[in-house]
């Protein structure tokens, strides 16, 4: 009697792996939201912030223009990206974690201040920063608000989007 040798089954893949590396921009987002949640939490000088944020090991995998921009135009425009995000809410400010209004300043801040940028990756970023620092369902409370203040702050690029998504359904 002959023997075969069978092959074995390929290995089915298991989950995938997050990336080694974040983009330079992803990691100036998150570096961004640790300060602001700094700042909101001990009302520290975003100077003050943004040093001790600088020195961390890290900090050369960062794109540090954008980064510092994000941390200081937050702080800067607070108030104003405060005004903006209120009408959006179904809750008051107190009653969000540190954490997701800090992410709601920081996307708001994008929407008005990098046009460059189109909405949805900032939409997508915020959600991934509350995945990987909020609470286990805030993704979704931040993808909503996200939503509203999108329409509200680029509402001819939404509706554009909308127009062409509309073509291939």
């Amino acid at each position: 009697m002959k023997t075969v040798a069978m092959k074995e089954a390929p290995a089915k893949s298991g989950p995938k792996l997050a990336p080694k590396f974040k983009n330079r921009r992803r990691s100036a987002r998150e570096l961004a939201l640790q300060g602001i949640y700094q700042w909101r939490l001990t009302a520290s000088e975003a100077g003050f912030i943004e040093a001790q944020l600088r020195s961390a090991s890290f900090f050369a995998r960062v794109d540090a223009v954008f980064f510092s921009d994000l941390l200081q135009g937050v702080i800067k425009h607070a108030d104003e990206l405060e005004q903006k995000i209120a009408p959006c809410l179904d809750r008051t400010f107190q009653e969000l974690s540190p954490i997701e209004l800090s992410i709601l300043l920081l996307s708001t801040y994008e929407l008005i201040y990098h046009p460059n940028i189109p909405y949805r990756p900032i939409i997508n970023e915020s959600i991934e920063l509350a995945k990987t620092f909020g609470g286990t369902d805030g993704h979704k409370y931040i993808n909503g608000v996200m939503d509203k203040l999108a329409t509200q702050l680029r509402g001819t690029e939404v509706a554009l989007h909308a127009k062409k998504t509309a073509k291939f359904h």
